[in-house]
């Protein structure tokens, strides 16, 4: 399956929301179109699986992830559902 994550905190909405999204990295690995992560975005913060193809752009995707959510509380929790 992969490794999920749960960065616990209150997400981003609106245009930094879309601002957020632009930031990450293409979800799938060309010619095969396989997914290499998937993520959304819940009430309680940002839930993102890495499917353990390409760990470097599953690991910039919760990077930008991280990066959101520390730009709006000093400390945030992150948990493997």
């Amino acid at each position: 399956m992969g490794r999920e994550y749960k960065i616990l905190c209150r997400p981003d909405e609106g245009a930094a929301l879309h601002e957020l999204l632009r930031k990450l990295p293409p979800p799938f690995h060309r010619p095969q179109m396989q997914e290499l992560y998937n993520y959304r975005v819940d009430e309680d913060g940002y839930y993102l699986v890495d499917h353990l193809i390409d760990r470097s752009v599953a690991a910039t995707a919760l990077q930008v992830f991280l990066d959101a959510a520390l730009s709006t509380t000093e400390s945030v929790a992150i948990i493997e559902p």
